[in-house]
C-alpha cells in the first residue's frame, strides 16, 4: 500500500500539505487495522470544490471505460461542482485498482476536521476492495455516463449499499481521535 499526498490547483497551502502528509500515514495504518478489507494504494489530493469536481469526473470517466460523450461528462462535472461546495471529501476508485481521495480544503478548517474527513474517506477506500463493490460502482458510473443502462433493481441495490457504506464510514470517524486527540470534540 503506497500513500501519495499532493495538491491540485492550490497555491499557498504548504502548511496544510505538510499537515496532510503527517496525518496520512497514521490514518492509513489505523483504518487498515480497524476496517475489514485491504487498503489499496491511496492518492490523497488537497483541492478546492472545482478541482475536486474536475478530478473526480476524470477518474470516473476512466473507471467507466472511456467512450463518454463530452456533453454528458460536462453535465456530470457541473453536478459534481454543485455538490462539491458542501462536501468535505470524496473517495473515487481508479481504473488501476488504487483510490483517489479528494479533500476540499475550503471546508476543512482544522487538523481535527481534516483527520475526521481523512478517516471517513479511507474507510470508503477499504470498502472499494471488498468483493463486488468495485463492479457495482463501475456499473453505476457507466449508467450515469449513459454508456450502459442498469436495471431498477440494480439501481436500488446501489442506493442501498451506498447508504450502508456511508453509515459504516460515519461510524468509524471516532478513529480520528486517535490521530488528533479531541478531533471530534471541535
Amino acid at each position: 500500500m503506497k500513500i501519495e499526498v499532493s495538491t491540485h490547483k492550490l497555491f499557498g497551502y504548504r502548511a496544510t500539505l505538510r499537515t496532510a502528509k503527517q496525518l496520512a500515514t497514521p490514518a492509513v495504518k489505523l483504518v487498515n487495522r480497524s476496517v475489514p478489507g485491504s487498503m489499496p494504494d491511496v492518492q490523497i489530493t488537497l483541492t478546492n470544490p472545482r478541482g475536486m469536481a474536475e478530478l473526480a469526473t476524470l477518474a470516473e470517466v476512466e473507471l467507466a471505460g472511456g467512450g463518454v460523450d463530452k456533453r454528458v461528462q460536462d453535465r456530470e462535472e457541473r453536478h459534481a461542482a454543485r455538490e462539491g461546495r458542501s462536501v468535505f471529501g470524496r473517495a473515487v476508485p481508479l481504473a488501476d485498482g488504487s483510490v483517489l481521495v479528494l479533500i476540499n480544503v475550503d471546508r476543512v478548517e482544522s487538523p481535527g476536521e481534516f483527520a475526521i474527513t481523512l478517516v471517513h474517506e479511507l474507510v470508503h477506500a477499504m470498502q472499494f476492495s471488498r468483493k463486488g463493490v468495485r463492479d457495482r460502482i463501475i456499473r453505476d458510473r457507466r449508467h450515469c455516463f449513459n454508456i450502459e443502462r442498469q436495471s431498477r433493481r440494480q439501481a436500488r441495490e446501489q442506493e442501498r449499499c451506498h447508504d450502508e457504506e456511508e453509515r459504516e464510514a460515519y461510524s468509524r470517524e471516532y478513529l480520528a481521535d486517535q490521530i488528533v486527540p479531541g478531533a471530534r470534540a471541535a
